[in-house]
């Protein structure tokens, strides 16, 4: 498999649950399966949400980083 380079930043910042998980499933869904998707947020709960979604939705989380006022998840769209 080719390995793409992560797209633009998904800016979600200053959205609370469930934005951050429902805008992302949005974004994925319009991505080919192996697309990879980068998603900054500062709402507390994404550290639970976005691994679990990312779980249950079959897509891969390559990525958690803690960055200024909240954290950035790398997204790599599954098959599904």
């Amino acid at each position: 498999m080719v390995r793409q380079e992560p797209c633009d930043l998904y800016d979600l910042r200053g959205l609370n649950c469930p934005l951050p998980v429902l805008r992302s499933r949005k974004r994925l869904a319009g991505m080919a399966p192996g697309a990879q998707l980068w998603v900054e947020t500062t709402d507390p709960l994404a550290v639970i949400d976005i691994p679990a979604f990312c779980h249950e939705s079959g897509h891969r989380l390559l990525s958690t980083l803690a960055v200024e006022g909240g954290h950035r998840f790398l997204i790599e769209r599954g098959d599904a």
